[in-house]
């Protein structure tokens, strides 16, 4: 009510809005029980969710069984995952030695320390980190490969695998095809070479109309025959021949698409100030265009990080192929369930961390705003 001076009272003033319209209340009433089917949804979608991850919870934690033999999992109703713990080491690296064990270990634990030294904007600026990153390749070859010159017994990579080759294979390849993608799509955005154009244009559609297990097969058969009688190229040299020459088809695309999103004026504006086609391509262009593309680049990552387990068509003993060989073992069979729920764990586990960098990336770069 107003007062005898016409205003309202202060207390009227104070009031906020009602507190079902605010709130937690008020988006849960706005979104998910606006209407009456929505509101059916929501319960029926509520009492899915509850089933499905109550029912989770009792076979993966409550009544799951953690041991290192068959034995600690006789009696349980859950999940065995004492089939993991004692077969953590062929799931990590396969069928390395096992007295050299140190040596894989020692390297990722090297790299993944400048993985985590990278994430604080001081340490990432640093020469010094930057000089590792360059050398960590070739550090991480010798340390697994190993070599006399380095006192070091030699593994063949024929006893690579499990975790330890779908990193190397899925790391090696985004890293190699990243630049060979950037070529092919300059390549066919050329005006002035059109035989280059053409051969770009070619190769691209051919890879991309192909799926990769084709790729493989080609690379693992076809290669080869290109060599000296007697000659004979690593199987996991071939297979990362072929997933790089796969993934640059499709990354290049990619980078086709982020120049384009790039106005025609910066290139007009880089020509007049005298910048030359690369210097206007590595200083002003494709920095532009890389930060368009961060999305669609980290998808591609995903991608081929998941699509390295098709190796296992060709020999190769890849983290997926390692669940097969331990659940042929007479002592764990029937706990395939359980290692497919752990790879698929791992697998997540290395795909959201990839994404969620890729958000931090757009939120640096703004991304968002071009």
């Amino acid at each position: 009510m107003r007062s005898e001076t016409g205003e309202f009272p202060r207390e009227a003033l104070d009031i906020g809005p009602p507190r079902l319209s605010i709130g937690v209340i008020g988006w849960l009433r706005r979104n998910l029980f606006n209407t009456w089917y929505n509101s059916l949804f929501t319960v029926v979608a509520l009492w899915l969710i509850y089933e499905l991850v109550t029912g989770l919870l009792s076979w993966g934690l409550v009544n799951a069984a953690f041991g290192t033999t068959r034995e600690s999992c006789r009696g349980s109703t859950g999940a065995c995952w004492a089939m993991v713990i004692d077969n953590w080491y062929l799931f990590s690296v396969g069928t390395y030695p096992f007295e050299e064990r140190w040596r894989p270990f020692t390297a990722f634990s090297v790299v993944g320390v400048l993985a985590v030294a990278s994430l604080f904007p001081r340490l990432r600026a640093s020469r010094w980190i930057r000089g590792l990153w360059l050398i960590s390749p070739v550090y991480m070859l010798v340390m697994i490969r190993g070599g006399s010159a380095f006192h070091l017994n030699v593994v063949d990579t024929a006893q690579w695998g499990g975790l330890m080759l779908t990193l190397i294979l899925s790391t090696v390849g985004i890293l190699a095809s990243f630049p060979l993608g950037i070529l092919l799509a300059l390549g066919r955005r050329s005006k002035k070479m059109p035989v280059v154009k053409s051969i770009c244009v070619v190769y691209i559609e051919v890879i991309r109309g192909v799926p990769l297990i084709t790729v493989l097969f080609m690379s693992s058969v076809i290669i080869p025959l290109f060599f000296p009688s007697g000659w004979d190229m690593d199987k996991v040299l071939r297979a990362q021949l072929g997933i790089i020459l796969f993934s640059a088809a499709y990354l290049a695309e990619v980078v086709r698409g982020g120049l384009q999103g790039v106005p025609r004026g910066q290139e007009e504006a880089a020509s007049a100030i005298g910048l030359n086609y690369w210097q206007m391509m590595s200083f002003i262009v494709l920095p532009q265009a890389l930060r368009i593309m961060i999305p669609a680049l980290v998808s591609g990552a995903i991608g081929l990080f998941k699509d390295t387990s098709l190796v296992t068509i060709i020999g190769l003993i890849d983290f997926l192929t390692i669940a097969t060989m331990v659940t042929a073992n007479p002592d764990w069979i029937g706990t395939i369930t359980e290692a497919y729920v752990f790879i698929a764990a791992v697998y997540w586990i290395f795909c959201f961390s990839m994404s969620r960098y890729s958000q931090r990336l757009e939120t640096r770069f703004k991304a968002g705003y071009q």
